[in-house]
């Protein structure tokens, strides 16, 4: 069955609000990690603590996004994709008031931590809360409004650090207000329908579906593939963490996985965390690295914009194999640089371009497809159970990268290090290649099927 046979006139208001509270969560997301960035330089002052600190600081909410990512896969299955999003806003809350009052870097840490917790939790429920309740034809667009927010939300975080007039406990404090607002729109939202109707709710999956379908929706039509996908699982027994480990879902494992590790690996995180840091280090002035900060958040946010506006008509995998080389290239050119010494002011003008250009490629690439395809390549059953794994490995790979790329800096030297991650660029892009299948225009139904039918492969979407 093709993915127009269920496209509904248009998309209604309750879809729209569903958007917004993954877009909410996204901003929080994006702002959380990204306020950090210039937060650190007030933050070591204040506590007056060096780069071991630093780097524990900003890994903590990494830490809890593990936590978090894992915890909530759990609490979706069990209680509900809307009932664990309702949980995530009020730590959101929580998190973000205990850090903004934190007396000293211990507590802060912690702070952040329980932070985490709500970050990558979010990042594990909502997409996949809306890929469950959007209609096909939009469900690419609707989920990537989180991956959006998250741009816009470090677009913000480098603004408000860049002006150097508010005070990091402010700065951080004022995110419990989106968070707030996310769990006041959640209380006028269904349920998933797809599960509920694993739970064997039929009647109120049905209430939920039409809730969020234009009245011209085929609604029969995708109630019935819907069941009909629910029913073959239970007849095949593939659910939860135990149905991962299944032969034929594993390939979508492996993408998913190999995707969210290499989103990490492809040097976004160290550009977004410590671009000040690394360039007060090698000699800019404090304003003029966080001016760049600024500059570095808004190309993050165009260019997915850009990205969102295409990615339904160029296609998920094309848009991520055209955009990876792209980026590689940036990075050893950066790192080319500082190497041979041309890192002085007159270069100023030259780096900052090709970090805008690295960020433009990134962003507007591989970034775009982290969130999204945790939310749409797994079986129902396992959906919750995949994206937590996806989860927890972009977010275990990100405290690793935290957690040491200061010290492997000072190690090895800043611009061997910008070559080390355009190499793993070069990986993702051999990895993908191989393994990653177009899933643009195909249902969540569809994709399950190919993965029952052993085709989930390029060449497999292909035919």
């Amino acid at each position: 069955m093709t993915s127009q046979a269920h496209d509904d006139a248009g998309l209604t208001g309750s879809v729209v609000v569903v958007a917004l509270v993954s877009a909410i969560s996204g901003l929080l997301y994006g702002y959380d990690t990204g306020i950090i960035s210039g937060a650190l330089l007030q933050i070591g002052d204040d506590f007056d603590i060096g780069s071991g600190w630093e780097q524990v600081i900003a890994a903590s909410i990494l830490v809890g996004a593990v936590i978090g990512a894992l915890t909530c896969s759990h609490l979706a299955e069990r209680r509900g994709r809307r009932g664990t999003l309702l949980l995530v806003g009020i730590v959101f809350v929580v998190g973000a008031t205990a850090a903004a009052l934190a007396p000293s870097p211990i507590l802060l840490s912690l702070s952040r931590l329980v932070l985490g917790f709500a970050v990558g939790g979010a990042t594990q429920t909502a997409p996949v809360y809306v890929a469950e309740l959007a209609p096909t034809a939009y469900r690419g667009r609707l989920v990537l409004f989180f991956q959006i927010a998250i741009g816009v939300g470090i677009v913000i975080a480098t603004i408000v650090g860049a002006s150097e007039a508010v005070a990091w406990r402010l700065a951080i404090g004022i995110a419990a207000v989106p968070a707030a607002l996310m769990f006041l729109l959640m209380l006028r939202l269904p349920e998933s329908p797809r599960w509920l109707l694993r739970g064997g709710d039929p009647e109120g999956a049905r209430a939920a579906l039409q809730r969020v379908r234009h009245p011209d929706a085929d609604l029969d039509g995708e109630f019935g593939e819907i069941r009909r996908n629910v029913e073959a699982e239970r007849e095949a027994g593939t659910r939860g963490w135990s149905g991962l480990r299944a032969g034929w879902v594993r390939p979508a494992l492996v993408v998913g996985c190999g995707l969210a590790i290499f989103t990490q690996l492809s040097g976004i995180e160290m550009i977004v965390y410590y671009t000040p840091t690394i360039l007060t280090d090698n000699g800019f002035s404090d304003s003029t690295a966080l001016r760049v900060s600024v500059a570095l958040g808004l190309t993050y946010l165009i260019a997915q914009l850009i990205g969102l506006a295409v990615i339904d008509r160029v296609g998920r995998r094309r848009l991520t194999l055209t955009t990876l080389p792209c980026a590689a290239v940036a990075l050893f050119v950066l790192g080319s640089f500082f190497v041979t010494g041309h890192d002085g002011k007159s270069a100023i003008p030259w780096i900052i371009a090709t970090l805008i250009a690295f960020m433009a490629f990134t962003a507007g690439g591989i970034q775009l497809m982290g969130w999204l395809t945790g939310s749409e390549i797994y079986p129902l059953a396992t959906r919750a159970a995949g994206a937590a794994a996806q989860s927890a490995s972009l977010w275990g790979t990100n405290v690793l990268i935290t957690l040491t790329l200061l010290t492997i800096m000072e190690t090895i030297g800043t611009g061997q290090t910008f070559w080390m991650y355009g190499l793993f660029n070069v990986a993702a892009f051999v990895f993908l290649y191989r393994t990653m299948p177009e899933m643009t225009g195909h249902s969540l139904e569809e994709i399950e099927t190919r993965l029952e039918e052993g085709e989930f492969t390029p060449a497999g979407f292909a035919r």
